[in-house]
Order: structure tokens, then sequence, then C-alpha cells
């Protein structure tokens, strides 16, 4: 919306205008960056009386003031004098703030005198005060939205991910070779946030060397002492087999060492459809998460692999709480070209989704990265389509694509990457030396969250119910 300002020989006492905010969790993190103020009491995440609302600061309340007389009344060119406040009441995190100014008096030399008010819940009166102002001196048209945007950096999806763990009981998980800081602290986290139960197998006293290292409890911890890195991968799989651990872990090994053991025709882990890994990515300023497959266990898939890797990431994205998934098969173009294989490959799988041959989502492609994403892109291509501009899923060409859209995702956008591998009879947790925290829990998580969905037969369960409620405020 466009405003013209008011001249000094324009305004009359009792103009008034007014705006509405609602304060929200990227205000505060907003504030606490600009202002260097990080009392706990008002971020989200860390408010010190352990309650979900979060205490807007009093300074950024009072800052509300300036919107209106900057842009609405005075307007554009008004200059601030002074300001006083008296705060009355406190502003929280998801209210609905009214700003009121108000002209009480015109001075000399343009000077104006303003009465400031802000109201809260049910007209409570939160601050009040008087602004001196030196009104603009010609007339300016001024926008609302004459700023970049701004991105901050939350991952507040994985936040609901754990919290959509509590009251699931503890996945029994086999570690194979927990033998460096990240593998086992991974582990030992997951395990005191009561997402999984760890069965560390491994060189015993390796484990209890890097332990001691990181601090780490082992009391209760079940370990399996066997030094060698191949026949520990080999043990924590059997586990998996006779059902002693409901989910597998990679530790200090390579991920093709630990699959091979996983995909032994005896003894191994296969099922009828072909193992794939899918990322789940928190993406800061993507209001949904956003899941990538594969990147990287497929190098190269032909068209019935790429069935199972879409089918894994539907199955994935339905255990994460989404009820019916969109998924954007890429390529370079969005339309279909013999001399781009995969924008055939793209087609048929769209076509096998129609005919039910891949069950649970919505399949579009071939899609090109920027109008499987962002729907103005979708809508310049003229793409009509569910999925185009609204992916939920993202199937890559080959692993080449997909481990450079993950990695551009993490070190340019700043998201953070969790993700499982399915395809065997448990979900495989394949955690990097990279990840942060955060994202080796919501890697259990994914892994909890997914064993519970696959235990109730009709894809229904109270994880999934509570992820959904979650995802939807």
């Amino acid at each position: 919306m466009v405003h013209d300002n008011k001249l000094y020989s324009e305004l009359k006492v009792g103009d008034t205008a007014s705006i509405i905010r609602v304060c929200t969790a990227n205000d505060l993190y907003i504030f606490a960056h600009a202002s260097g103020n990080v009392n706990p009491l008002h971020l989200p995440s860390d408010d010190a009386d352990g309650t979900a609302e979060a205490i807007a600061p009093s300074m950024w309340v009072g800052a509300l003031v300036s919107s209106v007389l900057g842009n609405i009344l005075p307007g554009a060119g008004t200059l601030y004098r002074s300001q006083s406040f008296r705060f009355l009441n406190r502003a929280h995190l998801g209210d609905a703030l009214t700003v009121t100014v108000t002209v009480r008096d015109k001075g000399a030399d343009g000077l104006v005198v303003l009465d400031t008010i802000v109201t809260g819940r049910d007209g409570e009166k939160i601050a009040e005060g008087v602004a001196e102002v030196l009104a603009p001196t010609h007339k300016v048209h001024s926008d609302d939205d004459p700023l970049p945007g701004i991105v901050v950096q939350r991952h507040g999806h994985f936040d609901r991910l754990l919290k959509a763990c509590e009251g699931l009981e503890p996945l029994a998980t086999a570690v194979a070779v927990p033998e460096d800081k990240a593998s086992l602290g991974g582990a030992l986290l997951a395990a005191r946030h009561g997402i999984i139960r760890p069965i560390l197998v491994g060189c015993a006293k390796t484990i209890a060397a890097v332990a001691k290292e990181i601090a780490g409890n082992l009391e209760g911890v079940e370990i399996i002492d066997i030094p060698d890195p191949d026949a520990a991968a080999g043990m924590a799989v059997e586990l998996a087999r006779t059902g002693k651990a409901a989910a597998l872990m990679k530790g200090r090994l390579h991920t093709d060492e630990l699959l091979h053991h996983v995909v032994q025709r005896d003894g191994g882990l296969r099922t009828s459809r072909r193992l794939s890994h899918v990322f789940v990515m928190d993406v800061p300023g993507l209001d949904h998460l956003l899941l990538v497959s594969d990147a990287a266990i497929n190098i190269a898939p032909d068209l019935m692999a790429k069935v199972d890797i879409t089918q894994n990431a539907i199955d994935v994205a339905l255990a994460l709480g989404f009820v019916l998934p969109k998924v954007g098969i890429l390529s370079a173009v969005e339309t279909v070209n013999p001399q781009i294989p995969s924008t055939i490959d793209a087609a048929v799988l769209t076509k096998m989704a129609d005919r039910g041959q891949i069950k649970g989502g919505i399949v579009d492609g071939p899609l090109a990265m920027d109008n499987a994403v962002d729907i103005e892109a979708a809508r310049t291509k003229g793409i009509t389509s569910l999925v185009a501009g609204r992916a939920d899923i993202l199937i890559v060409p080959n692993l080449e694509a997909g481990n450079m859209l993950a990695k551009e995702l993490v070190f340019v956008a700043h998201a953070e990457a969790a993700g499982i591998a399915l395809g065997a009879t448990v979900p495989i947790i394949l955690t990097s030396r990279a990840d942060s925290e955060k994202a080796r829990l919501a890697s259990c998580a994914i892994a909890a969250l997914y064993r519970e969905w696959r235990s109730r037969g009709d894809g229904r369960s109270h994880a999934r119910s509570r992820a959904v409620a979650e995802a939807a405020e």
C-alpha cells in the first residue's frame, strides 16, 4: 500500500492512525540480534519461566509506534524529537497488538505532539506515552514494503519432530562401531532424549575411552564387545535381523561397509524394495519440511529403482505427518525431451502414480527445480499442477544431482539435514560427522516415527496425529 504523508499545515488536533501487528517468533529473534538483548525471557526457545509464551521486549513494543509515525501519521519524512513510555502490561508471542497515535498539539517550528497507545489481548493497555516529532517538510509517496526480505535461520520443523516422539517407547537401535565422538555422542544424546535405546556394537575399550573424552555416561547402556569393525557391522545387522534391534545406526565406518551386510541375501535385511536414502531438510524460510531422495545410495537408478525411491520417500513423509505429500520428479526442464532420459522417467513415474503403482502421494514431473518449489516460477512457465511450486518431496535423477542439491541447501540455504535409509526390514540411520546435534536427534526421531507408523497397519498413529497437529500450528 502507498501512503501520502501529511505536512505540518495539513495536520489537525485529533487526527489519528492505527496499525495491527502480530508478535511472531521471528520478530523476537530479529530484535534480539539488532538490540543485543538476549534475555531468555524474550526468546521463544529459551523462555526462562518454562512456558511456551515468550514475553515481547518492551522496547520492541515501543518500536512499533515509530512504524505508525514514519509510515502513516505524519508519515514519510517525520523525525523524532522525543518519546516517553509507561509500560503497563506485557505482550506475548502470538499477541495481536494495536498501535495508535493521535495528534494532541501542534507547536512552533514544525513540532507535533502525539499521544501513543499500544493495546493487546482483550484491549488491555500495554503501553502509553507521548511522542514529539518534526513533521515532514515536503510531500512523499511511500510504499509499505520497500525493504529486502529477511530469512531467520531457525529449524522449528525439527523441534516439532522431536516433540512428536514424546511418549513413544525408545527405539532399540543397534549402533555399528560407535568409536568416535560424533557417532557415540549422537547415540548417547538421542538416548538422553528418550528417542532410542542404543545397543553399542564395537570395541568396548575404545567406546569407553571415547565416552570418557566426551563425558558421556555409559551406565545402563548395552555394549557388545567386537573389536573388528567389519564383524561389528555384521553383528549390528544380525541384531536387527533377529528382532533384538528395531533400527540400525552407522558409526565410525563407511556407509557401504555397513550396507554390505544389510544387502546380503543370507543374513541381511533385504526386502522386495530397493534400498534408498531420504534426506529430510529443515530449510529456513520454508513453511514445511523438504524431502530429497536419493542423494546417498543409488548412483544412477533406473526407472524401477526410482519407483522404490519415490515410494520410500512418500512413506517417510506419511510417517512424519504429511497427509498427501506432493512429489516433484526433477530434471533440467519441465517438458518431456527424449534426449534427456530423466524427463522420460519422470513422465512414467507420474503416470504410474496416477494408476496406483505408487501410492500415498501426488506425483508430477518432469519439473525443473525452480518450478517444483516456487509457485511464481511455475505460473511463469504456465504449469498447471497440484505439485508444481508446492513440492514436499524432490526426487532427483541421480546421486550426483541429489548430493549437490542437499549440500547446497545445507551450506548455501543454511538448512539442517537429517534422514534415514529405507528398503531394509528396519530403518537405517546414516549420520555424518558434519551433522549438528539437532540433525542427529532429528534422524533418530525420523526413524522412531517411521517405525511407529509402520507398526500401525492402517498408517494412523498417535505420533503421526501429533506431528500433523504441530505442523498445523
